[in-house]
């Protein structure tokens, strides 16, 4: 059995609020300089190329790319041969938030209550999800959540006669009525099966695989690229001001579902869709 101490779980978190605020991944980062190539209109390209620049600058800086730097998404997968020792895994993740985002001096946006709104003033409490593994590694990923993309998000209940021609329609439409919102170019993350709930966490799970990653399953793999083109022929270009690259990826997870049912999710990730991640 290996033990992990909760502080050094905040040390690693924290220090990962920071560079997922600051730092665009690799995958993102070249994809957006890919696309100033490829972009058909002049103002797109005009766009993408300040994306880019802002990008660089905040990773020089260390300053936010982003002035909403979210609510605070934590992945965890836990070997389950590790034991967790000195406290609460919970208040050692939330504690780390608090200081990343007190250090890093990012943006808090995190109100206690949906209903009285009243800010918590240190970005907690952070959205955790668990996942429990064989082994004794301790991995942790880090995805700040703005809203602008997070408001545009939508889940459906199909029936299972609407099929594949149904998920395809619902996820363009969901892109189609965001338009301008999510800050294009974006990232679509698209769960489907399970259960309502467990759609939408697929949904947001996918938005952390690397652009230019492909579907292992090679069926998926095409329908996520007939989106995309479907998606990138909407118009809505970057910043929402017209052009050829709305999106830069669809990504999507599935899961068994029941006889009776066809849940869709669709997560949508703005241009800097953040993460870091770390091991322990």
């Amino acid at each position: 059995m290996r033990q992990v101490t909760t502080d050094k779980i905040t040390d690693l978190v924290e220090k990962l609020c920071i560079e997922a605020n600051c730092v665009l991944t690799d995958d993102i980062f070249n994809c957006l300089k890919i696309c100033r190539t490829t972009e058909k209109s002049p103002l797109g390209k005009n766009i993408l190329n300040t994306l880019v620049e802002n990008a660089q600058i905040a990773k020089d800086e260390i300053a936010p790319i982003c002035q909403d730097t979210g609510m605070t998404v934590v992945f965890i997968t836990i070997g389950q041969d590790v034991h967790i020792t000195g406290g609460s895994i919970e208040d050692a993740i939330n504690e780390g938030v608090r200081r990343g985002y007190e250090k890093g001096y990012l943006r808090k946006s995190v109100v206690s209550d949906p209903l009285n709104r009243i800010n918590t003033k240190d970005n907690t409490p952070a959205v955790i999800h668990y996942d429990i593994v064989p082994g004794d590694k301790l991995h942790i990923i880090v995805a700040p959540k703005g809203f602008g993309s997070e408001n545009m998000s939508g889940l459906k209940m199909l029936k299972p006669s609407q099929g594949l021609q149904g998920i395809k329609d619902f996820v363009i439409q969901t892109i189609s009525d965001a338009g301008a919102n999510p800050c294009p170019p974006i990232i679509v993350g698209v769960g489907i099966g399970g259960t309502m709930e467990k759609s939408a966490y697929l949904s947001k799970k996918a938005l952390l695989r690397p652009v230019g990653e492909k579907n292992p399953d090679p069926a998926l793999a095409a329908l996520e690229e007939e989106l995309l083109q479907s998606i990138n022929q909407l118009g809505i270009g970057p910043a929402g001001f017209g052009g050829t690259t709305t999106a830069l990826s669809v990504n999507i997870l599935t899961y068994a579902t029941h006889i009776a049912g066809l849940p869709v999710s669709v997560n949508i990730g703005c241009h800097a869709t953040r993460h870091a991640e770390g091991d322990l």
